[in-house]
């Protein structure tokens, strides 16, 4: 597939075409984790046997998560279903729905839960884009309905007659708010950049299954918010994220976050962040780390010496950002150390280096450089010998979030040849990957999907490791003053970006919690 070049994750470059319209080619696998409430499941695939995706094209695969009595399928259904289960050991959502991937067949893989009902386009409503391009992620709409259900065989002959909003009252339902507030806060998701995976919900995604295997299944060490988590890592693989609002569905009943928002918000905050860098408002303790790092740099040791590597690492490690990685390259399985007159050791700057930080849990050794950082979602390549002062880091990432830079150049030194430094956005380059014609220059589409920039490492504050060492702690070197000033303000921006992110979110929870204020309101989130 050609698939058009989208910037950020600005969807416009894509036309789908109208519902009912066009040809589909590609098939589906809804994947279905289940867990008791065999009556609601049945609903759910009722009204996915009345689909208007071709049958020939759709499979289901039902996954009993441990219920007692078994599920069975029920008798309307679709015509290629099949129930798998779960073993005592391997319980839970995320173990339930990777099973499921390792056996479907689909070029998507569409997440829904068992106790959905869908309109009888929803799945339609999220191929048309699937088709336009092989690196996205789909939303739909989810109304919430709290009421009694009708049968099978009634929301069968419902949705085969594309009446599925009768099904339920619609002004007794309620939106996914959070969703609808996000939508219309980001265009769609279409200025959302950085903060587009949030709108990835297992209750009615779907994803190519391509980029869904190379990001990985869901993540089994979480009980909730694994969904969120895993699309994170889509976006580190160059995922792009679509709400589509003619994709609808009825839930059957409130959900965990409607019923125990409070709880719930208080468990995912504990174990999310520790895995999604870009939830900045939640690590906000000055010095502690993570399991995935906010920035990975990488040196290259190999041909260089002990004190330019220890000055460029040093430098690093003393950033006042803190969730920070050191990678050091080098051929560093194949060192030896003369074991009478170690400081005549071949290779003996890199076994000092070794030496020096084999113990330091924030840098670690390989052999060569990595093609990518994920699921890091950012990498700086920084020469040895060039040491960042203690802002740097921190307001050169602050930058690039902002304006969504996907390579950041810094020129260090230009006599005889051009030194760099190059902050690379992980997301952007893995799209880039997906998208390059062969011989391709990877910065160009880099350039293309995110954007890319110069600037000058001198006048942010890149020195030489001479440099550095000269300038006294607590002091800054001529015209360091400005930049002070300068870095003082930025950081106060951003603890008040942080602060309004905080609040945003704190208001779209309230708005979530309260009912739609009228009748017309209603209908047009769900329109």
């Amino acid at each position: 597939m050609n698939s058009p070049r989208i910037r950020h994750n600005d969807y416009s470059v894509l036309s789908p075409p109208e519902i009912g319209d066009w040809q589909p080619y590609l098939p589906v696998s809804v994947v279905i984790a289940a867990y008791g409430h065999q009556d609601k499941l049945d609903l759910t695939l009722a009204a996915l046997a009345a689909q208007t995706y071709p049958a020939h094209l759709l499979e289901v695969i039902v996954v009993d998560d441990g219920t007692d009595p078994p599920l069975t399928l029920g008798e309307i259904r679709p015509d290629n279903t099949r129930l798998l289960r779960t073993t005592p050991d391997s319980r839970g959502r995320s173990n339930a729905r990777n099973a499921a991937l390792e056996v479907a067949e689909g070029h998507v893989i569409h997440w829904l839960d068992a106790d959905m009902v869908t309109h009888h386009d929803e799945v339609e409503a999220h191929m048309r884009w699937h088709h336009l391009a092989d690196y996205l992620v789909v939303m739909g709409y989810v109304r919430y309905v709290d009421e009694e259900w009708p049968a099978p065989a009634e929301v069968h002959a419902a949705v085969s007659a594309g009446a599925g909003e009768k099904l339920f009252d619609l002004d007794a339902s309620e939106p996914h708010q959070w969703i609808v507030n996000l939508g219309e806060r980001t265009d769609g998701m279409r200025t959302a950049k950085n903060m587009a995976y949030r709108v990835h919900i297992t209750n009615a995604a779907s994803v190519n299954a391509r980029l869904l295997r190379a990001a990985g299944p869901l993540s089994t060490e979480l009980v909730l918010g694994e969904d969120t988590e895993l699309g994170y890592r889509l976006a580190q693989h160059g995922a792009a994220f679509i709400l589509e609002p003619g994709a609808r569905s009825w839930h059957l009943g409130r959900s965990m976050m409607m019923r125990d928002r409070e709880q719930v918000t208080r468990y995912n905050a504990v174990f999310v962040p520790d895995r999604v860098p870009h939830m900045r408002w939640q690590r906000t303790h000055p010095r502690r780390q993570y399991l995935v790092p906010y920035l990975d740099v990488t040196v290259e040791a190999a041909g260089a010496t002990y004190e330019d590597i220890r000055a460029t690492v040093d430098g690093v490690l003393a950033s006042d950002l803190h969730d920070v990685r050191v990678t050091l390259t080098g051929p560093w399985a194949s060192l030896a150390e003369d074991r009478r007159a170690p400081q005549h050791s071949p290779n003996l700057d890199l076994l000092l280096v070794h030496g020096l930080y084999r113990n330091e849990p924030r840098v670690r050794f390989v052999e060569r450089t990595p093609r990518s950082a994920v699921p890091v979602p950012y990498r700086l390549l920084c020469p040895p010998g060039w040491v960042p002062r203690p802002d740097v880091l921190r307001r050169l990432l602050a930058d690039a979030a902002e304006h969504g830079y996907g390579l950041v150049s810094i020129a260090l030194d230009e006599t005889d040849v051009v030194v760099t430094a190059r902050l690379e956005h992980t997301g952007a380059f893995a799209r880039a990957r997906l998208l390059a014609a062969p011989g391709e220059a990877l910065d160009d589409v880099v350039e293309e999907v995110a954007g890319t920039y110069w600037l000058d490492g001198a006048t942010w504050g890149f020195q030489r490791a001479a440099e550095a060492t000269a300038t006294k702690p607590g002091t800054s070197p001529a015209g360091g003053r400005d930049r002070a000033e300068t870095a003082r303000l930025k950081a106060d921006n951003e603890r008040l970006a942080l602060r309004v992110a905080q609040l945003t979110e704190e208001l779209d929870r309230l708005r979530a919690e309260r009912p739609p204020s009228s009748h017309v309101r209603r209908r047009r989130l769900f329109r």
